[in-house]
């Protein structure tokens, strides 16, 4: 259970991170490929075994690349959305694709959760949905998605990609050799550093932004708890179901990042929010039970 707290404090921060330091006018890409390459460093100083870093099993390498892929679609996609959709519906389905690892563990690693846990899944997602809800888009949101109609086949792959990139964790957490969990996590974040740079690239040509210093070093502060959300969620789900994992590490970031928002930003909390509360503390218990 340690883990799974962490790795839901580690999000919390991640999200905390990209939220002070998101500068509209530089690269769009330029704090993620500081984070991912961060990311990298660490994977590469946690290894045992430095030298011996390009023996690893092909099975490693193509989960870690399928992985590092998704994470850059999720990103892309997310990004997407908000410009169509607005930002209260993206971060309700990227947080509902946890349905997708869900579904994965019932289907193919024969996971099945009791009624009670299945009752606290229905909970968690009411829940997501309440919490990253309002009554209606503020100006600068509804700026930002330029008056168009929203676009549906936009959210569900976001929640699509998102749910596909936290899924690699069970996979490789059960088809994985976890003796060369450092080594898929090096290869994971490079894969999406390569992509993500060229991704800046692409940028850069479009609008004539360049990557930044202070973009790259805010990178840094958020590649940290990227990387050990990712570890710790690995380790979460090496010793507990998925069924309990996933809402956990959803709502749990949620609860942590919407209470800094009240203490530190001054965020005030709406009747919706509320009730998402008391929902996520009766999903816990179900899923705890």
């Amino acid at each position: 259970m340690l883990y799974l707290i962490l790795a839901a404090l580690c999000s919390a921060v991640l999200t905390l991170v990209l939220k002070l330091f998101r500068d509209p006018k530089g690269n769009r890409f330029g704090i993620i490929l500081g984070n991912y390459l961060t990311c990298v460093l660490i994977a590469f100083l946690q290894m045992p075994e430095k030298g011996r870093l390009f023996a690893v099993s092909s099975s490693t390498l193509l989960m870690s690349a399928a992985a590092g892929f998704l994470y850059v679609a999720g990103l892309v996609f997310t990004q997407t959305s908000v410009r169509k959709n607005g930002a209260t519906l993206t971060s309700a389905f990227s947080r509902l694709g946890l349905i997708v690892p869900l579904t994965v563990s019932f289907l193919f690693f024969d996971e099945v959760p009791s009624l009670l846990k299945i009752g606290g899944l229905v909970l968690a997602g009411a829940a997501i949905w309440l919490i990253n809800s309002s009554a209606g888009e503020n100006p600068a949101v509804q700026a930002s998605s330029g008056g168009e109609r929203k676009n549906p086949a936009v959210l569900l792959m976001t929640l699509l990609a998102c749910g596909c990139s936290e899924t690699m964790a069970k996979v490789f957490s059960r088809l994985g050799d976890q003796g060369e969990d450092t080594r898929y996590f090096f290869f994971l974040f490079l894969t999406a550093a390569l992509l993500t740079l060229i991704l800046c690239t692409a940028e850069k040509r479009k609008t004539g932004k360049g990557i930044r210093i202070a973009e790259l070093a805010a990178g840094i502060l958020a590649g940290i708890p990227n990387y050990f959300s990712s570890y710790f969620l690995l380790k979460a789900l090496l010793a507990l179901p998925a069924a309990l994992v996933y809402p956990v590490f959803s709502v749990g970031a949620i609860l942590l990042v919407t209470a800094a928002g009240a203490v530190f930003f001054g965020e005030r909390l709406g009747k919706r929010q509320l009730c998402g509360f008391a929902l996520i503390l009766c999903a816990l218990v179900l899923l705890n039970l």
